[in-house]
């Protein structure tokens, strides 16, 4: 007969069997290739999202079609549209590493902790995960925002250690970064127009957090940059297009470098859209004017693990 403690000991090491499976290799090893996990599907997000109304957080949320917790644009990423009326404020505070902003209109100022700053149109600022940030608006204002909340969600942990201060990206300073790189001699051979964010705590991956990687880019008029991929997700925000201006993607290229069968996605100022990892994809300005768009990955990650893959068409 067993004696209570005896009985209680088999009763647990039962329960510590319950959750566990057991896959045969060839069918399991590679869940995307054999459509077991959920695909990251295309979306656009409109303007119209944060265009009026109250003062909100607008997540561009695909957890149901990602099948994982809410909200969530990507596996590891959330991105959100942000709308702050004049005067009022409103308090963020994620359990993420790192938050990432881009001041689409308006002004008004950012207080975390000891530190705060004015912010302004095209204006770039991240924050460290950890304490809640106010963001207070003097004339209305509307920001694009994207933090790692849901990679977080998915590992079970908390942000306990900042890797970074806050970091003010002020719009004078980096309209002069990209304009500096657009007059280069060699600028018309180059696969982007553009400048990389970086922090002074992340030299080896050249990002703007440990997580994040944010691109700000231009096409010319009449351009086409090539196609390329990436194992990254990349959270695109359209900054400013005239009509003509799009994107193409899809899984293959041909041999001249085009894109097969492309799924084709036209611009519209002040829209998001997704494009999944692993997809190729061109952008094509067919208007007469410049174009500016900021693509926001989870490639400081991707970057560190060695494995982010980015290779080009040409």
């Amino acid at each position: 007969m067993l004696d209570r403690t005896s009985a209680a000991a088999i009763a647990q090491n039962c329960a510590a069997t319950d959750d566990a499976l057991y896959y045969e290799y060839t069918s399991s090893a590679n869940p995307i290739a054999s459509k077991i996990i959920s695909r990251i599907p295309f979306h656009n997000f409109l303007p119209a999202l944060y265009a009026d109304g109250a003062t909100r957080v607008v997540p561009l949320d695909l957890s149901a079609e990602l099948a994982c917790p809410s909200p969530a644009t990507g596996p590891g990423l959330c991105a959100n549209f942000v709308r702050i009326n004049a005067g009022e404020s409103l308090t963020l505070a994620p359990n993420a590493t790192s938050l990432l902003f881009y001041v689409i209109t308006g002004s008004g100022q950012m207080r975390q902790g000891d530190t705060a700053f004015d912010f302004g149109d095209g204006d770039f600022f991240t924050l460290p995960g950890g304490t809640a940030a106010a963001l207070s608006a003097q004339a209305t204002a509307t920001l694009y925002y994207v933090n790692d909340e849901p990679l977080m969600t998915y590992l079970g942990v908390t942000a306990v250690k900042p890797r970074f201060s806050p970091t003010h990206y002020p719009s004078a300073r980096a309209q002069a970064e990209l304009r500096k790189v657009a007059a280069d001699a060699n600028a018309g051979r180059r696969n982007r127009i553009s400048v990389l964010l970086g922090n002074v705590n992340f030299p080896q991956t050249r990002t703007v957090t440990q997580s994040l990687w944010a691109m700000f880019g231009m096409t010319t008029a009449h351009s086409e940059q090539k196609a390329h991929r990436h194992q990254s997700i990349a959270l695109d925000f359209i900054l400013s297009c005239e009509a003509g201006c799009y994107s193409l993607v899809g899984t293959e290229i041909d041999g001249d470098g085009n894109i097969v069968n492309p799924t084709r996605v036209d611009w519209v100022s002040g829209m998001a859209f997704v494009t999944p990892p692993g997809y190729w994809h061109a952008h094509f300005n067919e208007s007469d004017a410049e174009a500016y768009l900021i693509p926001i990955q989870d490639a400081g990650l991707q970057t560190h693990l060695r494995a982010l893959d980015i290779r080009f068409s040409h």
